[in-house]
């Protein structure tokens, strides 16, 4: 039977119309089995970063759940990265697989929902780690108290606590199903929603770029003090300080180069404007995801050691472990 297409309606995928004059009036299914959608080759390349994300993340986040020494706030925090992670590459596969074969409006909330949740939480988790990270060498004292521990806790309830609550905005309503002229570069995702979505990313690096500045002072200042004491100033203050400069460039510029594209565009962009142009700054941004583990995890010299041990197949519980200064990760 053809499928009628009513009068006033756009059509917006297989079996989906909603209104075009204006109006805010329900969506309207006309088909029971809607057509198969084409495929995307940009929806393909998002699904296997999806699978590379999850993957990666799995591992970080199993060797730092099985590994009794790694409950340390320092680890306690990559752990929430990975977690953030791993769960936006398993929403990128979900939203694949969801797309081509169920084409459900709830269905779809709840993927991007799950989306938008793992990713604030991702960024969040970065700035939780930038703050113990200046806090590790601001208060180095007192930095390894029962203090230390539960401000890690709180920062984690926070940060996942905002994330599931930007999350579940589009599930409870806030979204643009009911009038497409509210619909920002990601559909369902209202246009004010991902605003304060991009506004907090900009805020959030402001925050980071600051700190991390900090950072590299203290330790260009810890590194002058210890040079004038052992009288080797200017080897030892040069390769500090130029160390410190390549991991701030390494850290900030990795996460600007990612998000700052996407970021932009979302203030910027509309809802008319080619979906091109949302693939190509939304591809980046979930490559900080795939980087992520690099930088804050594999580098570490305490996660390699589990790694090369399960490797050799020779792991044993009862390994020592001494967990570096969070400043050094």
């Amino acid at each position: 039977m053809k499928e009628e297409v009513p009068t006033n309606t756009t059509k917006i995928q297989p079996g989906w119309f909603v209104p075009t004059n204006g109006s805010t009036g329900k969506s309207f299914y006309f088909s029971e089995t809607p057509p198969a959608l084409p495929l995307n080759p940009w929806d393909v390349v998002l699904c296997i970063s999806g699978t590379i994300i999850s993957c990666e993340n799995a591992i970080v986040v199993a060797i730092i759940f099985y590994t009794p020494a790694f409950r340390t706030p320092m680890f306690l925090l990559i752990g929430s990265l990975a977690t953030a992670d791993l769960l936006a590459g398993l929403g990128l596969i979900f939203h694949f697989a969801f797309v081509y074969c169920v084409q459900s409006q709830m269905v779809n909330l709840l993927t991007m929902g799950l989306l938008v949740t793992s990713f604030t939480a991702s960024v969040g988790s970065l700035l939780a780690i930038t703050i113990d990270r200046y806090l590790s060498l601001y208060n180095a004292l007192t930095y390894y108290s029962e203090r230390t521990v539960t401000r890690t806790y709180v920062i984690l309830i926070l940060t996942w606590g905002v994330s599931i609550g930007f999350g579940l905005l589009p599930v409870m309503g806030w979204n643009c199903l009911k009038d497409n002229s509210t619909c920002s570069i990601i559909k369902p995702l209202n246009k004010d929603h991902l605003i304060i979505l991009s506004i907090s990313f900009f805020m959030v690096f402001a925050v980071m770029l600051q700190l991390y500045v900090q950072i590299c002072k203290i330790v260009c200042r810890h590194a002058q003090q210890i040079a004038l004491q052992r009288h080797f100033l200017a080897t030892s203050h040069y390769v500090t300080t130029r160390k410190g400069i390549s991991t701030l460039t390494l850290i900030l510029g990795t996460f600007a180069s990612c998000w700052l594209p996407f970021a932009v565009y979302c203030l910027l962009g509309d809802y008319t404007y080619p979906a091109l142009y949302t693939y190509i700054t939304v591809l980046p941004a979930t490559y900080n995801s795939m980087i992520n583990p690099v930088i804050y995890a594999f580098r570490n010299q305490e996660i390699q050691k589990v790694l090369w041990a399960i490797c050799c197949s020779c792991i044993s519980s009862s390994m020592p472990f001494q967990s570096r200064s969070p400043s050094d990760v």
